[in-house]
């Protein structure tokens, strides 16, 4: 046998032994399977549900993040507002200190700053009181310099201004004067 009938035997044995790549062949010239209708309808239902499922996910993260959004308008405007009131407080708290004659109206700027002073208390706003406390750049502004007298050194040794702070966010700084160091 010639060089080139054995190599020509031995593809066909190795034809013969490798069905699969004859396989190939015979599915390219059959007919295309259909797919079963039933099966692709619940892939489209489940591939529906799934983006149903994301976009109402999307949905409430949206709602949480305005509904947030809206509360933190709704107190920085709270804080604004009670920003306005404060000299208010301030100018009915120096009436107050003042001495008079008039009983009545004394009775009548003590009520009207008790009843805005309980309002405030009801928002939340609290008096920054911190006489005798350690100085805290965080709560107070420090404007003046006190003497070794007037207390420890760093200590605050007098109020000036009142500061007011709504739950842990301060509205107004204290002015304070401070013992030096």
């Amino acid at each position: 046998m010639p060089i080139d009938d054995k190599d020509q035997a031995l593809e066909n044995e190795e034809a013969a032994e490798t069905p699969q790549e004859a396989k190939p062949a015979e599915e390219a010239d059959a007919e295309p399977v259909q797919a079963d209708p039933l099966a692709e309808a619940q892939a489209k239902a489940e591939e529906y549900l799934n983006m149903a499922q994301r976009v109402q996910a999307d949905f409430d993260n949206y709602r949480k993040r305005t509904k947030a959004t809206r509360a933190e308008a709704y107190e920085d405007g709270a804080r604004e507002f009670i920003k306005l009131l404060l000299p208010v407080v301030d100018n009915l708290e120096r009436a107050i200190a003042q001495e008079s004659t008039d009983e009545n109206l004394m009775t009548g700027v003590k009520m009207v700053h008790k009843q805005l002073m309980d309002a405030l208390e009801k928002r939340g706003v609290t008096v920054i009181d911190r006489l005798g406390e350690k100085f805290d750049p965080n709560l107070e502004n420090a404007v003046m310099q006190g003497t070794a007298e007037e207390g420890e050194p760093g200590a605050v040794c007098a109020v000036l201004q009142k500061g007011y702070k709504m739950g842990d966010q301060v509205i107004r700084h204290a002015m304070v004067k401070v013992v030096a160091e």
